[in-house]
């Protein structure tokens, strides 16, 4: 897990960010959901759109390997871990926006890819949600 705060790493069951002292609680409760609503919650506040990208490019090994896996066909194994990171990252990135914010949810989360151009073969991965207060129905 990273810390929403200053981004570094941090063990699962930390309570506490050992770099920043920031609280992780919170960040361990937020729901995410792709949904519009989230069942069992009402939305009490709308506070705003949160976005987190996060670009991804293997080095020149990793291009090496990617290569010779295409020559064969079927799964690019070496691309498949990068982008795997990227979908967390970028998560993770949204989550720490909706908590500067005040939220402990978000919803409509929508996942995107995409390739830079260039010919350098950096791939984006958007995660895009609204930050909302929920409250639990009674």
């Amino acid at each position: 897990m990273k810390c929403p705060v200053c981004g570094s790493d941090v063990e699962e069951d930390a309570k506490f960010c050992p770099k920043c002292g920031s609280s992780l609680e919170l960040a361990k409760t937020i729901v995410m959901s792709t949904t519009p609503f989230i069942p069992g919650y009402k939305i009490k506040r709308v506070l705003g759109i949160v976005t987190g990208l996060s670009p991804r490019t293997r080095g020149v090994l990793g291009r090496l390997a990617a290569g010779i896996e295409t020559m064969f066909g079927g799964e690019v194994t070496a691309f498949t871990s990068e982008i795997e990171k990227a979908r967390v990252e970028a998560m993770e990135r949204m989550k720490a926006k909706a908590l500067a914010l005040g939220a402990n949810g978000v919803v409509g989360v929508d996942l995107e890819t995409s390739d830079l151009g260039l010919g350098a073969g950096i791939v984006i991965i958007s995660a895009t949600g609204t930050a909302v207060i929920l409250e639990p129905e009674q």
